[in-house]
């Protein structure tokens, strides 16, 4: 019995030493996570693909009605499947991997898609966001409140988009109030934190709505159509939401001289009883003929700076508008937009702009050159001034780069050729603005 005990108790300290010296010893490093499993089968192969690539395969299969996601580049389960749904309706083996004829056979019919609605991409020169439009599906133009709006002539098909620049607006409270607008049955909706999407029933008609929020406001755009369109326009939409770029992001590029319009549309002011109007000089550069729509000959009576001055003789109830003494930033921009922005028709519309410095934000569309911005009490603070845009084939060109010629300005101007502004308290500025119509060789 002594030795069992003596042998018991040596145990006994012989553990405890090694226990200790274990509890002394660094903790073990942790195992390594074992590396990530490298993609097999189809999304192995499109893994290899240029991203360029990958998101071209996906538009194309928008286009040709076998994926619903965004063209984004993740080729992943749904643009794989999508892929065999395409080949199962070409009669092929559906892989889930396109040979050369199928990729080649599925670009034809992406583009014969794309073709058939007139597809083209626009930026929007109130919103400053770029989307895509079926051209020959909405092919009027025309303003809207806080964006641009195109159409069908019978009002089937309709696209607008919005700016949201409200202090204090969150996208949370945007997304709720687009859910709650009138006669709406959502059937879909997603918010995230930079972005929300809702669709559904508005109606009769269906509708899609995207918003983006970034430096520190909202840009969207709604399309809404007729039910019975809806085979037609789902892959349409499905392009639209992947291509529409709220911020999107403009790269420099050298300056040139920009080539001029045979026939170039601005907008003028009247500022006194006898005819006499002020403009944006540049938007009159190198005429042969200058005409006020609705009025006649106009004579060109001197220049300064950005601003021209016109006179019209024999004007018929023309009412000028009076010069602001202050300065303001919160302006309302009131002029003509071109011909083809608003499908022939020359009505006067007004947008909100803000100055910072001289520069206005948003840019008006085409034709603003030379229009009024007002200050709070529908007196002129200024002109506006655009650069002129190069002319590019496709749809009409952006407005960009626009400034305001402050009222000081085109008081000495005035002076400068013994006009007398108008001193009477300010009318409707409407009637006050006209549209000038430049002619070159």
């Amino acid at each position: 019995m002594r030795m069992i005990g003596a042998i018991f108790a040596a145990l006994c300290v012989i553990g405890v030493t090694a226990v200790a010296a274990l509890a002394q010893q660094p903790p073990a490093a942790p195992k390594a996570a074992p590396p990530a499993a490298a993609p097999t089968g189809p999304a192995a192969h499109y893994a290899l693909l240029p991203v360029n690539e990958r998101i071209a395969i996906q538009s194309d299969l928008i286009w040709a009605g076998d994926f619903n996601g965004t063209a984004s580049g993740d080729f992943g389960d749904r643009s794989v499947a999508a892929v065999r749904a395409f080949q199962k309706r070409s009669n092929s083996r559906d892989t889930g991997i396109l040979n050369p004829q199928e990729r080649v056979a599925l670009a034809a019919a992406g583009k014969a898609a794309q073709e058939r609605v007139g597809w083209r991409l626009v930026t929007d020169s109130v919103t400053g966001a770029r989307l895509g439009l079926p051209g020959k599906l909405t092919p009027q133009t025309a303003a809207a409140k806080g964006g641009t709006r195109w159409f069908a002539s019978q009002g089937t098909i309709q696209v607008e988009t919005f700016r949201v620049i409200d202090p204090g607006t969150t996208l949370p409270a945007l997304f709720d109030r687009h859910k709650k607008e009138p006669e709406r049955k959502v059937e879909y909706s997603l918010l995230r934190p930079d972005f929300f999407v809702v669709s559904g029933l508005q109606g009769l008609k269906k509708f899609y709505t995207r918003a983006t929020l970034g430096n520190g406001e909202v840009r969207g755009m709604t399309v809404m159509y007729d039910q019975s369109l809806h085979p037609t326009m789902e892959p349409v939409v499905i392009a639209m939401s992947s291509a529409f770029t709220a911020f999107p992001v403009v790269a420099p590029v050298a300056s040139a001289p920009a080539a001029r319009r045979k026939v170039e549309y601005a907008s003028g002011v009247v500022l006194s009883g006898a005819g006499h109007i002020v403009t944006d000089r540049q938007a009159i550069e190198a005429c042969t003929t200058l005409v006020v729509a609705g009025i006649g000959d106009a004579e060109r009576v001197a220049e300064a700076d950005d601003l021209a001055l016109l006179r019209v003789h024999g004007a018929p109830d023309v009412m000028p508008l009076t010069l602001a003494s202050g300065d303001a930033t919160e302006l309302a921009l009131r002029g003509i937009a071109d011909p083809q922005l608003q499908g022939g028709g020359s009505a006067v519309t007004q947008l909100a702009a803000r100055l910072s410095g001289q520069a206005l934000a948003p840019s008006p569309p085409l034709g603003f050159a030379g229009a009024a911005a007002l200050d709070a009490q529908g007196r002129l603070a200024g002109i506006v001034s655009l650069k002129p845009p190069a002319v590019v084939a496709g749809p009409p060109p952006v407005a960009s780069q626009a400034a305001l010629i402050p009222a000081d300005a085109i008081r000495k101007l005035l002076a400068a050729n013994n006009v007398a502004p108008a001193t009477a308290a300010p009318g409707d500025a409407k009637a006050s603005v006209v549209r000038v119509i430049c002619v070159r060789k």
